[in-house]
């Protein structure tokens, strides 16, 4: 089973890409936040992979980052929720909207996803409330290796997805930090590129990697 492909990026669409890893070229389907992050075509990229099989098919799909690769799960565990649902799911909210609308049942929120019916949303909420909940409380800033959370190993990964060096990096990060780090990746992420901009000063024009 693959978990994890690192290589040079294909092609990229709204809601697939082609990575070339060691000559083979893989086919893995994406959620629209993952196609936003993603740098120009072939640059190094790493995505995490969730390989789905059945009697009759075997297809990846792609995450930039482990928070989104994890609700994917989530969501298939959930009944009547397939792989192409939860990816419509993650296309239509960020993770950090989907959480706060299954705690609180806001099926309105979900039903406004393409393709999520109202009795498809109820699942959804009846069946992962508690369960994300735990999750999220579990592990609200999970320290990974050298002390840094979750939400900032996902914001290393995305920047040099988007092809910044780790110094480059690690400056912006250590910027948020001390003003204060936004509670959503989308947020982070947005904050850490103007960190990165030239106006700032913090950064520039993403180098080759280290």
């Amino acid at each position: 089973m693959i978990g994890l492909l690192r290589g040079e990026l294909l092609e990229k669409r709204t809601n697939q890409v082609i990575v070339d890893a060691g000559g083979v070229g893989y086919e893995l389907h994406i959620p629209l936040s993952t196609f936003a992050a993603l740098g120009p075509l072939h640059q190094a990229v790493t995505l995490l992979v969730y390989t789905h099989v059945r009697e009759d098919q075997l297809a990846l799909y792609g995450f930039l980052t482990a928070r989104e690769k994890h609700l994917f799960e989530k969501l298939l565990g959930v009944s009547g929720v397939g792989p192409s649902v939860a990816l419509r799911i993650l296309s239509g909210m960020s993770a950090e909207e989907i959480v706060p609308a299954v705690r609180r049942g806001d099926v309105p929120a979900l039903t406004r996803i393409n393709g999520v019916g109202r009795k498809t949303a109820e699942r959804i909420i009846v069946e992962l409330r508690d369960k994300l909940a735990e999750a999220e409380a579990a592990g609200a800033e999970p320290r990974a290796a050298g002390g840094r959370t979750q939400l900032e190993e996902d914001l290393f990964s995305a920047l040099e997805n988007l092809g910044y060096v780790r110094r480059e990096t690690e400056r912006a990060v250590a910027a948020l930090r001390k003003s204060g780090m936004p509670a959503s990746f989308d947020a982070a992420l947005r904050a850490a590129l103007q960190q990165l901009s030239p106006a700032t000063g913090a950064g520039g024009k993403p180098g080759a990697r280290e």
